[in-house]
């Protein structure tokens, strides 16, 4: 239709081009397109005139000028697309009018168009050169932003980056991280999956297969693909596919019992209603063009009279096509003709399907964001009305320069373009749902707008049917998910999403999921055993409350009654001849430092604290000490006492009660000064030790100076051992009241045990240190009692016609 200003259009009406073999002896034929008529770009192309209709009715937009329309098939081919691209950029197209009142006839002033990404490419290009403005309503391919290439090239249709985040947000959202990828040999399917799978990347998805093919392959192709998918392990299959390569590839797949899998489509195939057909695809999830209202275009695509479509060879085919008949003179033998009871409002066809307008509007779009641009150019707008002059000599170039600028509201759609000629990204999330009717139908559960912030463009307000019409989301993992207490262990020559489950080490943790590293516990803290937490290490120490430490803590009172029953004894028999014989006062100071020997053991036991310490070992030594010097003193008595019955003897004067008590001060004094030194430089203080259990703390208290606690240790056993030497040598002194034997006896115990309790202290492990050490003062203590006092008691209490002084002096009655 001829106009003041002319819009070209090209649309993929039908999908193949005839194949032309040239011998090169005739001039080639024309280019030519053969198959069915795609009902859905007849559609497109009848919006683009529905549209220019309106603007040449419109008071507002273009007053007083008639837009005019070329349009062209490309077939969805790259050398129609040129070819048709060379026809209206260079104006050769036949002058519709040859009168005056034609002011630009057959020279357009901006292209609608291409579908396909390719043939967009191809047309943008060549138009680019002339300053032609392009606008496309559905090539969508990201390459296309590039405006050093393509600077005349717009879309109304949102680039494939912005579907390519979308989709990965999408799997990501389901926790798919392992999928298959399936795109066209196209720049549409090369360029759209490849924003795909560096989004994929960037969201840690792994792709297990990447593979293209395109509707002209040959059979082969398609088949191994289809293998590739059916042998996959991959649930999920992302597919950036045109939807005539779309079908061909589905066909392939239902010619076997189809795998079951879980698709996500492009919005190329996944909104196109012919694939509703493969039920196998029930569940399929993808991104469309938001679904749009246009009023009056149903009642102008039903608006066909049998005088408009004889006129069209186009819609004549068409007519012919859904009818199955033959208008008119195109009729032949055997074909049944067209009788006029055609009636398309019956037809069951994409052309008259206006239920879900996506990519219709987009071209609607594009016509109206043309026509604002020559309004802009030749109109001028005062007092609300515009004023325009169909006369104005415009160039392409400045539309193209207006086309920029654009920004208006169409039926409550807002049209703009940003630096790159795009729109602003807005789709919705579409899910293939069975229909009351067992049919699929398409169903818009949530949207998608890149506009809103980083984390908000995603929203799903509806359930979602998945493959199979299951409810339940499907898993698409390589692996499962390492649970907490894990890390993750990449296979070799396998995708990062590939991995086995290592458990943390011995006292490290993870407490995330898929945790690709486990992190020690702080020094005072251990694993649970599922080693993703870190509890306090549990305390020990020697307790008043555990059997160990309320068996020992009984010996030890025991032990000290013991005492204080023997000397209760003693002291009520003081004056009989046993008592009386074995020094009494060395005795009774012997039992009371043997009962502090029997106490001191106590404060081994109980959390150890700074006095604790110092306590424990300085009382341990001094009472020992005191000890073994009464002992000791005891021991001389005995061998100055037999020096003293020979003849011409005056020993026993040097060492009278006075020496004695001296002798025991001087050697008490010795250890006193020496545990003074001890606490005075480097004293025993409470520790908590780490390194000797790991999963649990032993405290204890460390030495401070581990020479004082030796020095402490070797002072009592080198007078316990001159304590033993003295009382071997006077053993077999003939006397009755001689105690040399039983000392004699008391320090072999002694010695054996602290001999024994060094290996013994060393090797012990955690508390068991100090139950050694308490083991070793209980039994050298009882050793000394029992040895020492227990046969006198005995004769005391159970033999007392033997305790008398004749017995005793009586050197024979052993």
């Amino acid at each position: 239709m001829d106009g003041d200003f002319v819009i070209g259009g090209v649309f993929s009406i039908h999908t193949y081009m005839h194949t032309v073999k040239h011998n090169y002896t005739i001039m080639p034929e024309p280019l030519k397109c053969t198959g069915r008529i795609e009902s859905r770009e007849l559609r497109f192309s009848r919006a683009m005139v529905f549209a220019i209709d309106e603007i040449n009715n419109s008071t507002e937009l273009l007053p007083s000028i008639k837009l005019g329309y070329s349009i062209h098939d490309s077939c969805a081919s790259v050398p129609r697309t040129m070819q048709v691209a060379f026809q209206l950029s260079n104006g050769l197209d036949p002058v519709f009018y040859t009168g005056n009142n034609c002011s630009q006839s057959g020279m357009v002033m901006a292209i609608i168009g291409e579908s396909g990404s390719t043939p967009s490419i191809s047309m943008a290009r060549i138009i680019g050169s002339f300053n032609i403005p392009q606008v496309s309503y559905f090539a969508t391919c990201a390459c296309l932003s590039d405006k050093q290439q393509y600077p005349s090239f717009f879309r109304t249709i949102p680039s494939d980056q912005f579907q390519a985040d979308a989709l990965a947000k999408l799997v990501k959202h389901f926790g798919w991280t392992w999928i298959g990828a399936v795109r066209s040999d196209s720049d549409y399917g090369n360029n759209g999956m490849a924003s795909f799978l560096d989004a994929a990347q960037k969201e840690g998805i792994c792709v297990e297969y990447s593979e293209s093919f395109h509707r002209a392959h040959p059979h082969s192709r398609i088949q191994r693909v289809a293998d590739i998918i059916r042998r996959s392990t991959a649930v999920v299959i992302v597919a950036f596919v045109a939807s005539g390569d779309m079908r061909i590839l589905l066909e392939e797949l239902s010619h076997k019992p189809p795998p079951p899998r879980q698709w996500i489509g492009s919005e190329s195939w996944v909104t196109n209603k012919d694939m509703l057909r493969f039920s196998f695809c029930t569940g399929a999830v993808g991104f469309g063009i938001q679904k749009s209202l246009i009023p009056g275009l149903r009642e102008f695509l039903l608006d066909l009279s049998p005088s408009k479509v004889a006129a069209s060879p186009l819609l004549t085919e068409f007519w012919e096509d859904v009818f199955n008949c033959r208008l008119g003179k195109s009729a032949v033998m055997d074909e049944s003709v067209c009788d006029g009871t055609e009636d398309i409002q019956t037809l069951n066809s994409r052309y008259t399907d206006t239920s879900q307008l996506r990519i219709t509007n987009m071209v609607y779009k594009a016509v109206y964001a043309i026509a604002h641009a020559i309004h802009n150019a030749v109109c001028q707008d005062t007092n609300s009305t515009a004023q325009c002059d169909k006369f104005t000599k415009i160039r392409s170039k400045q539309v193209l320069t207006q086309l920029k600028k654009v920004h208006f509201s169409q039926n409550g759609y807002d049209v703009s373009f940003d630096a790159n000629g795009d729109p602003v990204a807005a789709y919705e999330l579409v899910n293939w749902q069975k229909s009351e009717s067992a049919g699929i139908q398409m169903v818009t559960v949530g949207h998608y707008d890149a506009s809103q912030p980083v984390g908000q463009e995603f929203l799903i307000n509806r359930d979602l049917t998945w493959m199979l019409g299951s409810t339940h989301v499907p898993v698409s993992v390589c692996s499962d998910s390492c649970p907490p207490g894990t890390r993750k262990v990449l296979q070799k020559g396998k995708p990062t999403c590939c991995y086995d489950c290592i458990l943390c080490p011995e006292g490290e943790i993870s407490n995330d999921t898929d945790s690709p590293d486990c992190f020690p516990c702080p020094n005072e803290f251990w694993p649970n055993t599922e080693r993703d937490t870190c509890f306090p290490k549990p305390i020990e120490f020697l307790s008043f409350d555990e059997v160990l430490g309320i068996i020992l803590a009984a010996f030890s009172v025991g032990g000290a009654c013991l005492a204080i029953i023997t000397a209760a004894v003693f002291f009520h028999h003081r004056t009989s001849p046993i008592v009386r014989a074995n020094n009494s006062e060395l005795s009774f100071l012997l039992l009371f430092s043997l009962s502090l020997c029997f106490l001191c053991s106590l404060t081994f036991i109980g959390a150890p604290s700074d006095w604790s310490c110092m306590l424990r070992h300085t009382a341990f030594g001094i009472t020992f000490v005191l000890c073994i010097s009464c002992v000791l003193g005891k021991t001389i008595v005995v061998l100055m006492a037999f020096k003293a019955t020979l003849p011409g003897s005056n020993v026993m004067k040097w060492f009278g009660p006075l020496q004695q008590r001296m002798t025991v001060v001087s050697f008490t004094f010795i250890q006193v000064l020496i545990c003074t030194i001890w606490l005075g430089l480097s004293p025993p203080f409470p520790m908590k030790n780490l390194t000797m259990y790991k999963e649990r703390i032993i405290l204890e208290c460390a030495l401070g100076s581990a020479i004082g606690f030796w020095v402490v240790l070797g002072y009592i056993g080198l007078l316990a051992f001159f304590c033993f030497v003295l009382a071997a040598l006077a053993r077999k002194l003939p006397d009755n009241f001689n105690e040399a034997k039983l000392i004699t006896f008391s320090m072999l115990i002694f010695c054996a045990v602290w001999i024994t309790f060094i290996p013994a202290y060393v090797s012990s492990p955690g508390k068991f240190t100090v139950a050694v050490e308490i083991f070793a003062i209980l039994a050298s203590s009882f050793g000394l009692i029992l040895c020492i006092f227990a046969p006198k008691c005995f004769i005391i209490l159970f033999k007392p016609e033997k305790n008398t002084k004749k017995r005793l002096m009586n050197k024979n009655d052993i």
